[in-house]
């Protein structure tokens, strides 16, 4: 009865609910059988229960014929349990490209917004007379003044990030931006930021081509990118199906990108700037960081150890031996897109060698596989100052679950990940941070349906 009772569930399994009725009829003929010996008090004799027995033993064997035995049954549902791991791998595999694809897509409103203001810039002489006119500003020099650095080829976002800076501080007259973009996007950028109104702020976009000694000749991931291997590994690499889409991602191949680890030579004039990244939105005054005491170090930053996978041996590979030798593998990490750049000591620790040193190890990238952070890492190493955990809020762009109320008391928030949030894939929750600050009145805006 108990090995029956088994098979009835397998045959259910196996949706052949005829047989599983069957067997179901022999097990309620055993109890009634069973029930009746119990109420008259004596044990079946064996004329009473062959027939039962003969019937259900048949049954057991056409079972096992149907291979109902347990250790077949095994063998299917490891088999079943098989293929459905081979879907969600796939599934997990073709998640991981769509959404990379999709974090790469420049949307169709700010594609049209870019092209709309480079048509402005090409025919309005009177808004490049005033941006050029901007561009000469002593401000631009003068260090007693509050001094921005951000590199970005996204017109809408460093509009945020500009806007939500000025919009919180109590002195946006004293506040300077230094933005650096592609040619594609220069004339798109200045026009942008040169016909909107900042409270008073100084703005001054540059583009990174001007700077004719950023080459290969001098920067070392440039010539790596000239490499018939490293370009074969970035664009074709497929040891890592899960991972070869971030190696296409041409964040990871812009010079925008490695462009921080050049700021004393874009900016020679300057004694200290803060970094800041395209994807974040400030909520309070951050002028305090420039007095803030880095105690000797190069660059100030919000360290991000609360975990263990955000230790140095998540970033590096701790089994080469330059890696061992020179880095405690439980080192806290930090974060970039919000740092405090001494940079009188980032030229007396000639940090940018530094930088060209680690980049040229890792040129058969052993040391680390992609990225800005690990060679910043190693860079900054015995270098960076950690500020306090509000200053730099992380996670708006792939955590659901950030801490509310670090949200709330947080200086600057950071949509670092995929789901940015100027994309459909932005998580509801946190994009109106970022759209207080978008000017969706602008005609243009409305012209090209961004929203």
């Amino acid at each position: 009865m108990t090995l029956a009772k088994s098979y009835v569930v397998m045959a259910k399994e196996y949706n052949n609910l005829e047989f599983a009725w069957a067997l179901s009829v022999q097990i309620r003929t055993c109890q009634d059988l069973l029930s009746h010996s119990a109420t008259r008090g004596y044990l079946l004799n064996q004329q009473e229960a062959e027939p039962v027995m003969e019937k259900l033993a048949l049954l057991l064997y056409q079972a096992k014929e149907q291979h109902f035995d347990s250790a077949t049954m095994i063998m299917r549902l490891k088999a079943r349990i098989q293929g459905l791991e081979e879907k969600i791998n796939s599934a997990t595999s073709q998640t991981t490209t769509f959404g990379q694809l999709a974090a790469e897509a420049v949307p169709k409103g700010l594609y049209c917004l870019g092209s709309r203001l480079t048509m402005e810039w090409a025919t309005d002489p009177d808004l490049r007379r005033r941006v050029t006119k901007q561009n000469h500003s002593p401000k631009l020099t003068d260090n007693s003044l509050y001094h921005f650095c951000i590199f970005s080829d996204n017109v809408l976002a460093t509009s945020v990030v500009v806007n939500s800076t000025v919009s919180n501080a109590m002195n946006p007259e004293r506040h300077v931006f230094h933005i650096v973009t592609d040619k594609v996007n220069f004339g798109a950028m200045q026009a942008w930021l040169g016909m909107n109104d900042y409270k008073g702020a100084t703005v001054e976009v540059k583009d990174i081509d001007s700077f004719k000694w950023l080459n290969a000749s001098y920067v070392p991931v440039m010539k790596q990118l000239q490499d018939a291997e490293t370009q074969s590994y970035y664009f074709k690499g497929t040891e890592d199906p899960k991972s070869a889409v971030k190696f296409r991602n041409p964040k990871y191949l812009s010079m925008l990108n490695h462009l921080r680890f050049y700021i004393p030579e874009v900016y020679p004039a300057l004694s200290k700037v803060v970094f800041l990244d395209d994807d974040i939105v400030v909520q309070k005054d951050l002028s305090e960081l420039f007095s803030l005491n880095l105690n000797g170090n190069v660059n100030g930053a919000v360290e991000t150890c609360l975990e263990t996978f955000h230790r140095y041996h998540k970033y590096l590979n701790f089994s080469h031996p330059k890696i061992k030798a020179n880095f405690d593998p439980d080192a806290c990490g930090w974060a970039f897109g919000m740092n405090v750049f001494d940079l009188i000591a980032w030229r007396k620790a000639n940090v940018t060698k530094r930088y060209h040193y680690w980049q040229e190890q890792n040129v058969d990238r052993t040391l680390w596989k992609l990225g800005t952070l690990p060679p910043g890492l190693l860079t900054f190493y015995g270098l960076t100052e950690p500020l306090a955990r509000e200053w730099h809020i992380l996670g708006l762009g792939y955590d659901p679950n950030v801490d509310p109320q670090a949200i709330e008391s947080g200086a600057v928030v950071h949509y670092n990940g995929n789901m940015k949030p100027w994309l459909k894939l932005a998580i509801s929750s946190y994009k109106p941070l970022w759209e207080k600050y978008v000017p969706y009145f602008h005609p243009f805006m409305q012209q090209c349906n961004v929203h």
